[in-house]
């Protein structure tokens, strides 16, 4: 592995998402020793992964390279591997690449999709948690859009040209916005034999409205946002199968379907090793006390989704987005600079900035403490704060210029298959 020898105290972090960044860029003048694993040797912005399965954006505007976020941190050093197992009795990790002793671990894994135990919909289906799996997805749905281009047999162009998401929080409302702007912007000029009308997108929820995180009005505003692009909504509506051809619902339904993209949920990504009363196993998430400290272990931490911490405003842990990881992460810096020097910690309190999602051009919903509002206002305010938390005065630029060049022209320019995408069952 090829770690040198320190003196110093070593920190282990296990991924590069948005806690662990947080968390290790707090410690660049700390004298310790900071080793990040991740499985990919770059940080993903995923709030932004939506636009990279629906050819807005290419995956380099919204990936920054590990390395160089921590160039300027003393004694850091990256590896690219797969964390396996951990040993906390002898503070040892398991690696891809071989074991590393540590004298603090912190834990930033994050999540991974949940199928609910779907074996067939874990097979079929399109997850998107990772820029391959957009690429996977854009890949998808131009084959698909393509293929459809040349057959004359009418229910298989149907199919093709059926997209079905499931799941309508802020992921599954923004891939069907975007979709549906896709078809409104795209399909007719470059596909002269194709009808508009011929593309449909289906958005479906099981429970009784879309953003069912946000507040009751930017649900409603949402909705009728997606209804006036023509996303087909369908809630409190349960999907029971998918064979790759046909989705089915519990009610009977069926939507013949080519591409079925699963945002329906996600789970925790645990670490083998910590379990017992440690991990809580319907959310998948370690318990952590008000120093995102596991419980039942002295020196290893949980950050951002992984971690669960019970409070009055949030008894079943905060929500697993970008903000509770950032804060945390930052948070747990400034108390281990404080536990370095001997200085007593200071407990986590979360501060809600608010939520929103975009549903399309001009279209978006923002709640704010009691503040709720929609339309274009909101949609240059989710604008603004994406490019503000992008990593890298690069990626600012080139997706702040991707965005101008697609409102003035109603178009997305990534739209490629550079990696045809195979289905592995076919």
């Amino acid at each position: 592995m090829n770690i040198p020898k320190t003196s110093a105290p070593r920190i282990v972090v296990i991924g590069g998402g948005f806690a662990g960044i947080s968390f290790i860029k707090k410690l660049r003048k700390t004298k310790i020793q900071i080793v990040l694993f991740d499985r990919h040797n770059y940080h993903t912005f995923q709030p932004l992964l939506y636009q990279v399965s629906t050819a807005g954006l290419e995956p380099d505007s919204i990936a920054y390279p590990l390395r160089k976020i921590f160039r300027k941190n003393d004694d850091f050093h990256f590896r690219m591997a797969d964390v396996t197992a951990v040993d906390p009795t002898n503070n040892i990790i398991e690696t891809s690449i071989g074991n590393l002793s540590y004298d603090y671990l912190v834990i930033a894994t994050g999540t991974r999709t949940n199928f609910f135990g779907n074996d067939n919909i874990a097979k079929y289906s399109m997850p998107m948690k990772t820029v391959p799996q957009a690429l996977n997805i854009r890949s998808l749905m131009l084959q698909n859009i393509e293929k459809a281009d040349i057959t004359t047999n009418a229910e298989e162009r149907k199919r093709l040209l059926n997209f079905v998401i499931a799941g309508a929080g802020p992921t599954g409302v923004e891939l069907a916005g975007a979709l549906a702007e896709f078809r409104k912007g795209i399909l007719e000029n470059d596909y002269p034999e194709l009808e508009e009308e011929e593309m449909n997108v289906h958005l479906i929820e099981g429970l009784d409205r879309v953003l069912p995180p946000m507040s009751e009005e930017a649900s409603e505003k949402a909705q009728k946002f997606l209804e006036k692009l023509g996303v087909q909504i369908h809630l409190e509506t349960f999907i029971s199968d998918y064979d790759g051809k046909t989705v089915t619902t519990k009610d009977g339904r069926k939507f013949e379907s080519a591409t079925f993209i699963w945002a329906a949920g996600v789970t925790g990504a645990p670490v083998k090793g910590i379990n017992g009363n440690a991990l809580v196993g319907k959310a998948n998430r370690y318990k952590v006390d008000k120093f995102n400290k596991i419980v039942g272990f002295k020196n290893i931490f949980a950050l951002g989704d992984i971690a669960l911490m019970e409070t009055e405003d949030y008894p079943e842990g905060h929500p697993q987005v970008a903000q509770p990881a950032i804060q945390q992460g930052k948070h747990l810096g400034d108390n281990f600079n404080k536990m370095l020097q001997v200085k007593p910690m200071e407990p986590f309190n979360y501060l809600n900035k608010g939520t929103m999602a975009t549903v399309g051009r001009n279209k978006a919903v923002v709640d704010i403490k009691k503040l709720r509002f929609g339309g274009a206002i909101a949609w240059f305010l989710w604008m603004f704060v994406h490019l503000w938390f992008l990593v890298g005065f690069r990626n600012r630029v080139v997706t702040f210029i991707n965005w101008i060049y697609s409102y003035i022209n109603y178009d997305r320019a990534a739209r490629l298959i550079i990696r045809p995408y195979n289905k592995k069952h076919e």
